[in-house]
């Protein structure tokens, strides 16, 4: 005998599967029409010297470089896409050595047969699928001059609202002088939300920073807080209480992601604001556990950390079922930006009704030259705290190489 929920999840199966069916044939259908084919694929590893440190809770000494990787597919047909990811846990190797050579000579226009591609050859490195799928999105959208908005079936939304990602600890300077003073400006800017980063100081002091910036920003803007893994469960319970005291959105990952956010579940039950958390989630199996386990009220997966746009959308719809809520976690440039935005522009309202918490892009503002130097756009807020979705084909920017150069590394 089933239940309610799994009737309904075997019926959501049912669906997905047929629109997945007739999603392949159609790509199927573009790429007989339009036979391009890869004929590289190019990984450029960035580097900045940055010109104060900054950081985290954790980030022991404070960062003093920055790195980001960009992907560059392309074409016989002259027709190029870029997608971002971090430099981490091998993707480099991933790419270079297996998904690239594999991809050559393939049509990007059959997507869905590509990314199974793209999957099997590194054994699912998520970092690596998710720059790579970003760059071959960006190029099916040039080819078929759309949006990549409209490859997802059209947005629902034409402009994202944003939260700034601020107040991290820099070098040379106090959270009591620096977070209430960035608050300040950011809300000048248009931000109508705030992220600070908490953990590296006593949680009394660091109460005491939160009122100060609650203070400066007043109550009708939105806060939240980033605790980085910095905290045992007495200290996150005390921090959160005192978050939601301050009337704070959503309290993140207070607790280490490793292993498998241990003791999120227990977290959430003993807290009395929302739970956020889930940016190092590889893909939708990590996601559905997390998920079936009740750890977060808020899934923040990342698109270049779980495999793209599509990955990522898949599983804000599996959060979906369970009335999870997803706000990706964004900290890269100006391509990863846009990715980002294009998958906002094409998720779900969270209710059936006039929603208010609509999902939210983040929007880093620390020290980054690739969001503002290497290409034609760099997303600001307008003053209700909105940002535009790009309408030109693909992600909607263009990447200027030789500003890319600039930062290149061995």
């Amino acid at each position: 005998m089933i239940t309610r929920r799994e009737l309904l999840q075997s019926g959501v199966a049912l669906v997905l599967g047929d629109r997945l069916a007739r999603e392949e044939a159609v790509q199927a259908a573009q790429a007989q029409a339009s036979p391009v084919r890869i004929t590289a694929v190019k990984v450029f590893l960035l580097e900045t010297r940055l010109r104060r440190a900054f950081g985290v809770s954790i980030s022991e000494p404070l960062d003093k470089k920055r790195r980001t990787m960009l992907v560059k597919i392309e074409t016989d047909a002259g027709v190029e896409g870029w997608g971002e990811t971090y430099p981490i846990l091998g993707a480099r190797g991933a790419i270079t050595d297996q998904i690239g050579p594999a991809l050559v000579g393939e049509n990007p226009l059959a997507y869905r047969k590509v990314m199974k591609k793209v999957w099997g050859r590194v054994f699912s490195n998520a970092v690596a699928v998710g720059g790579v799928e970003m760059a071959i999105n960006d190029l099916r959208g040039r080819i078929l001059n759309q949006p990549v908005s409209e490859l997802f079936g059209g947005r629902v939304r034409d402009r994202i609202p944003a939260y700034a990602s601020t107040m991290n600890y820099l070098e040379g300077t106090t959270p009591e002088e620096l977070y209430p003073r960035q608050a300040e400006e950011k809300v000048a800017q248009g931000f109508k939300a705030l992220k600070m980063r908490l953990g590296r100081y006593p949680v009394r002091r660091e109460i005491r920073v939160a009122e100060a910036v609650r203070k400066t920003a007043g109550p009708d803007i939105q806060l939240m807080a980033d605790g980085n893994a910095a905290y045992t469960m007495k200290g996150a319970l005390d921090m959160g209480q005192a978050l939601s005291d301050l009337d704070f959105d959503f309290w993140e990952e207070p607790l280490p992601q490793a292993p498998d956010y241990a003791g999120y579940e227990r977290l959430r039950e003993k807290l009395t604001l929302p739970l956020a958390g889930g940016e190092a989630l590889a893909d939708r199996v990590a996601a559905r556990r997390l998920l079936n386990r009740q750890c977060f009220d808020i899934i923040q997966p990342d698109i270049a950390l779980c495999g793209g746009i599509g990955e990522l959308l898949f599983i804000a719809e599996l959060a979906a079922l369970s009335s999870v809520q997803t706000v990706p976690h964004c900290w890269g440039g100006a391509i990863l930006i846009a990715g980002t935005v294009h998958l906002l522009s094409i998720m779900d309202d969270p209710t059936w009704g006039h929603p208010t918490d609509v999902p939210l892009l983040e929007l880093d503002q620390s020290e980054n030259p690739w969001r503002t130097e290497i290409t034609d756009v760099s997303f600001h807020v307008d003053k209700t705290g909105h940002v535009p979705v790009p309408t030109r084909p693909g992600l909607g920017i263009t990447v200027d190489e030789r500003a890319v150069r600039k930062f290149l590394v061995d």
